[in-house]
């Protein structure tokens, strides 16, 4: 008896969102906004993003952008982080990097217009802590 089997793999999904994961003010006149973003690939692989915006209160009292980071996770442990901070929110360790050192190499660019290599760089491997240390829950 001849036996013929055949599988068909399950079609690929990718899912976007976005979703807000921190408010914080970390000093007068300052507040800034964490979220993670997930968007799609043409074939349907997933891009994770770390956003970071910082806010400056102007003179009306109102909060004006100054800086906005888009960080996305290329190694696999960004990716992981990322994923565990969207399902399980940001563990106390991301949080104090975020704090500590995102916030202020995002600030450090305020008013600046062209940002030095060097600042890109602090600002990247800062955002990249953050994504990975929500791995050291």
């Amino acid at each position: 008896m001849a036996l013929a089997v055949t599988t068909s793999a399950a079609p690929k999904t990718c899912q976007p969102f976005n979703l807000d994961v921190m408010v914080f003010s970390p000093e007068a006149g300052f507040k800034f906004e964490l979220s993670i973003d997930r968007s799609c690939s043409p074939t349907l692989d997933p891009i994770w993003k770390l956003i970071f915006d910082l806010y400056k209160k102007n003179d009306s009292g109102d909060f004006d952008q100054i800086v906005h980071v888009a960080f996305t996770a290329n190694a696999p442990e960004e990716q992981a982080g990322l994923q565990s901070m969207a399902a399980n929110g940001v563990s106390n360790a991301a949080a104090d990097v975020v704090v500590t050192k995102v916030y202020p190499a995002a600030k450090a660019l305020d008013g600046v217009a062209a940002p030095t290599d060097e600042a890109k760089a602090t600002l990247h491997k800062a955002m990249s802590e953050a994504a990975v240390t929500s791995l050291d829950v």
